[in-house]
């Protein structure tokens, strides 16, 4: 069995995260508990899970433009989902989000009352996925009271190059590049996300990430024969 993170962030992390605008976490439930989270998902994607008010999209390379646009309703029974949003109303997803660890992040870097903006489920399907070009998240605030900082991100499958992996500048998260929000153009790329800078960040499966929010980021799509989700 997998050492499972302690439930507190060590101040060696906390500093890692404030110098590199990322800092890798481990594994933080048990495999059984990862396996469980990915199982309910594909249940939400195949309908026989559903939520009034849950934010869905299909992924566009699906080839249902119709369908591709994120609405808060169930679109068909599919794996092929990009985007679920607000898995909070799902209790076994809730439960994994209020682990103390995470309560523990939120306060450090944060403060003592945070809810959380999205919960959210990011999907690659097998042989298909969509090219994220480099950006940056929480450009102009989101309309939150204060500016969102942190993202945590649960690898639900294995990561590599092949899959889409996501792919970060370290250190990136110092500056907002001014006016942003979209995608960088090929001058910013140049300047802020040169090849030379880029990480590769493949992880196993239920394996956690903590990013800052303004720490560049992108993604390829995913060419093998399963999801990467």
């Amino acid at each position: 069995m997998d050492k499972l993170h302690q439930l507190t962030l060590s101040s060696q992390e906390l500093e890692t995260y404030h110098q590199q605008g990322y800092v890798r976490l481990g594994k933080v439930a048990s495999q059984q508990e990862i396996e469980a989270l990915c199982q309910r998902i594909d249940n939400i994607m195949l309908g026989q899970i559903r939520y009034d008010n849950m934010l869905m999209q299909l992924c566009p390379s699906a080839g249902k433009s119709d369908l591709s646009k994120k609405t808060r309703e169930f679109k068909e029974v599919s794996l092929k989902y990009r985007k679920i949003q607000d898995l909070e109303q799902d209790p076994l997803f809730l439960n994994y989000i209020q682990q103390p660890l995470f309560r523990d992040i939120t306060q450090k870097v944060l403060g003592e009352n945070v809810s959380i903006f999205r919960a959210m489920f990011f999907n690659k399907p097998a042989e298909q996925g969509v090219t994220i070009n480099w950006h940056q998240d929480g450009a102009g605030g989101w309309n939150l009271s204060i500016p969102p900082k942190i993202t945590i991100w649960t690898a639900l499958d294995s990561t590599c190059i092949s899959n889409g992996c996501l792919q970060i500048i370290p250190g990136s998260h110092k500056t907002m590049i001014p006016e942003k929000g979209d995608l960088l153009s090929p001058e910013e790329i140049e300047t802020h996300a040169s090849d030379d800078k880029r990480l590769y960040l493949e992880m196993e499966m239920g394996e956690v990430v903590l990013l800052h929010n303004w720490t560049l980021h992108r993604s390829e799509v995913n060419t093998t024969n399963q999801p990467r989700r």
